[in-house]
């Protein structure tokens, strides 16, 4: 009886390897070995800087509000402090992004959160209000 070896199914997985391996230099994209261990790396290397991005990020966009917390004369922290204190649940994502495309907008949740830290009502803005309204009203 003839030896079976499986041929189609073990070329066909050595020929994905090689094809995640396409680009890599020297041996590590031509021979199998190499090529399966720098894959295998490749994968370990991109779980975990997947989970260090998000690290990353959100240490930028702190950095970010407090740069732009501090040209109002508010640290990173108070300003955190008084939004929650106010009831106002913006993310770091958001408030980087305010903090960086649309200072007027920042500058109001500035005013929101000095208010809040001295224990004053939250400001009143009608057209802020109102657009929270109709939001809230097509919604529903």
């Amino acid at each position: 009886m003839p030896r079976a070896t499986n041929n189609p199914a073990s070329r066909d997985r050595r020929r994905k390897v090689l094809k995640q391996a396409e680009g890599y230099r020297g041996s590590h994209h031509r021979l199998f070995k190499t090529a399966k261990q720098a894959v295998d790396h490749a994968g370990q290397y991109a779980y975990r800087d997947r989970k260090a991005k998000k690290r990353e990020m959100r240490a930028l966009w702190i950095a970010r509000i407090n740069a732009a917390a501090r040209n109002y004369g508010l640290s990173y922290n108070r300003l955190v402090f008084g939004l929650h204190k106010a009831g106002m649940n913006v993310n770091r994502e958001m408030l980087a992004d305010l903090a960086v495309e649309d200072e007027e907008a920042f500058a109001k949740l500035i005013e929101i959160a000095k208010s809040a830290i001295a224990g004053d009502p939250v400001p009143q803005d009608e057209e802020m209000y109102n657009a929270e309204a109709s939001d809230s009203d097509n919604s529903s």
